[in-house]
């Protein structure tokens, strides 16, 4: 597993896939390289020559988003399949963030710097122009957005009296970027009954935050579900003692009993 998880001196992009060689041992590093280094070398050709840089951003998520089709998954998938970047690259389908680690990666190969936001609904992207102005930007179709569309968002998916604050456009790390990716794909992974790559997901996300009893948690079902009772039930125990007011608290105890009677038959 990875060791150095400080992704401050690293690209968005290159940290990702970092991250994703370490969870999959059949992650194939030389195609995702080769399949990037393609698109930049294609947008290159088709962009370079513009000077203007809000043409030369228009002119990428052309190219992006309709030349090339990439957008959100149509039909059905399993979500884990529009998270890994080798498969994104492959069907060109992916979610708000898998979609904009990639994008982020073509445009800073063009000098262009597209900054992943983490809004409470979705992963969006911000262009800060030097005329103090700033484009918000939907990763899953590269259209413009405005405050009033974002605060429709809020309403529809928070709370009707949920409101616009100014850090919900603050511009998010590498590592805060990462940690929500994983831990979107560390659920994905758990409904799709893959837990051994659900554990290696779960085990980076506590590399990043030890102590959180959620994670610990985590770990202990997909253990429970692994067979290997005998590690998930001091998790459990843990997440019981640290959440004790969380209402699955109590389903976990009763999962903690059943354990515990199956130590009991079994000697």
């Amino acid at each position: 597993m990875v060791k150095k998880l400080d992704f401050s001196q690293m690209m968005l992009c290159e940290a990702v896939i970092d991250v994703m060689v370490n969870i999959r041992s059949d992650f194939p590093l030389s195609f995702v390289q080769n399949q990037l280094l393609l698109l930049v070398n294609k947008a290159k050709d088709h962009i370079e020559e513009e000077q203007n840089l809000e043409l030369k951003l228009k002119k990428l998520f052309e190219l992006f988003y309709n030349k090339w089709g990439f957008g959100g998954a149509k039909g059905p998938y399993n979500l884990s399949d529009v998270l890994w970047l080798d498969k994104v690259l492959k069907t060109k389908q992916g979610t708000a963030i898998s979609l904009s680690v990639i994008l982020i990666h073509i445009a800073s190969e063009l000098k262009l710097t597209l900054m992943p936001i983490i809004f409470p609904t979705q992963l969006i992207l911000r262009v800060d122009w030097n005329d103090s102005y700033d484009w918000l930007i939907d990763p899953f179709t590269g259209d413009t957005l405005n405050i009033s569309v974002l605060e429709s968002w809020l309403k529809g998916n928070i709370d009707l009296n949920a409101k616009l604050h100014e850090d919900d456009l603050d511009e998010a790390t590498n590592i805060s970027v990462i940690y929500k990716m994983l831990t979107t794909l560390k659920v994905a992974l758990m409904e799709e009954k893959k837990m051994e790559l659900a554990l290696n997901v779960n085990k980076i996300l506590l590399l990043i935050n030890p102590n959180d009893p959620y994670e610990i948690r985590d770990r202990g079902l997909i253990y429970t579900q692994l067979d290997c009772e005998h590690i998930a039930i001091n998790d459990l125990i843990y997440f019981v003692e640290h959440c004790p007011e969380d209402l699955i608290s109590e389903m976990i105890k009763f999962q903690i009993n059943i354990i515990k009677q199956k130590k009991i038959i079994l000697h």
